[in-house]
């Protein structure tokens, strides 16, 4: 279906604005995605939207997603006045920076493995946030590709079965209530570089994929990932009473790029709004999250 208004009030290199009824509609859909996570019994938690460098990287980030990394670095307010901000450009130069020391992390679970390092948790923890990420694209478009968006996550951190079983019960959910939306989403493999290309568990990763994504046309609008005892191993996140590494797992929700996609399939804010409204209700209702396959 055709869309007939306006995606974003407007844009600026990757950073569009939304109007009132496009923040009516993000906001409902939040209130949904999480309001599944607290119905599974996560814990709803507000996460820092920068991250230290040096903790990204001790988890891989800047080898693994190199091309989408976004730093920040505050004025060296010394070397400024030798190296002004310019209008040319458009930019300060780097020598009018302090070291980036500080990174703007592309997904939200991030924050939740880095605080829950060093901690011994229940073999059936569940953490919901929704956070700014921010990715370097080679180029954007509206809501479809941005360079800061909003991300709401359900993650899971405990034993195997507790991850398994948490991306298993969160397809079904997210494939049903695209059936009520209307929304003819596919799943399939990515091959996000999440470990270290030399490493036995990108061996693993190739033979068994631990990302799923489900897309409407072109656009991966979800994904449910797998992160096995990682994030466990390098944060030191510990199971109680075992005190064996922790095994995560997380379920995504790119919050624009759902506007994108209902927008386009509907028309419209207005007839997108009342799918959404409609197949909360059917939910609420008692509707069955699994009875069918995705397309």
């Amino acid at each position: 279906m055709t869309l007939t208004t306006p995606e974003t009030v407007g844009e600026t290199r990757g950073l569009p604005t939304l109007g009132p009824e496009a923040t009516r509609l993000l906001r409902l859909l939040d209130d949904t995605f999480e309001g599944w996570g607290v119905a599974a019994g996560a814990r709803p938690m507000t996460m820092p939207p920068l991250l230290p460098a040096a903790d990204l990287a001790r988890l891989d980030y800047y080898d693994n997603f190199p091309h989408q990394a976004v730093v920040a670095a505050p004025l060296d307010l010394e070397r400024r006045a030798t190296t002004p901000f310019s209008t040319d450009t458009g930019c300060f130069p780097s020598d009018a920076l302090e070291p980036a020391a500080l990174g703007l992390p592309s997904a939200s679970c991030y924050a939740v493995y880095l605080t829950h390092q060093g901690t011994r948790v229940a073999d059936d923890t569940l953490v919901t946030i929704c956070s700014w990420c921010f990715r370097k694209e080679t180029h954007y478009e509206g809501m479809r590709r941005q360079l800061g968006f909003r991300m709401r996550e359900i993650v899971a951190l405990g034993g195997r079965e507790h991850a398994e079983n948490h991306l298993a019960a969160f397809t079904e959910r997210i494939q049903a209530f695209a059936r009520a939306l209307d929304l003819p989403l596919r799943r399939e493999a990515a091959c996000d570089p999440f470990f270290d290309k030399g490493s036995s568990k990108a061996v693993l990763q190739r033979l068994t994929p631990v990302k799923h994504e489900f897309l409407y046309e072109d656009l991966a609008i979800a994904s449910v990932n797998t992160h096995r005892n990682f994030f466990g191993e390098r944060c030191d996140i510990t199971l109680e009473p075992t005190g064996g590494p922790a095994f995560t797992s997380c379920v995504a929700f790119g919050l624009e790029r759902w506007l994108s996609a209902l927008t386009r399939r509907h028309g419209g804010w207005e007839s997108a709004t009342r799918a959404v409204l409609a197949a909360t209700r059917g939910a609420s209702a008692g509707a069955s999250v699994a009875d069918g396959p995705v397309i």
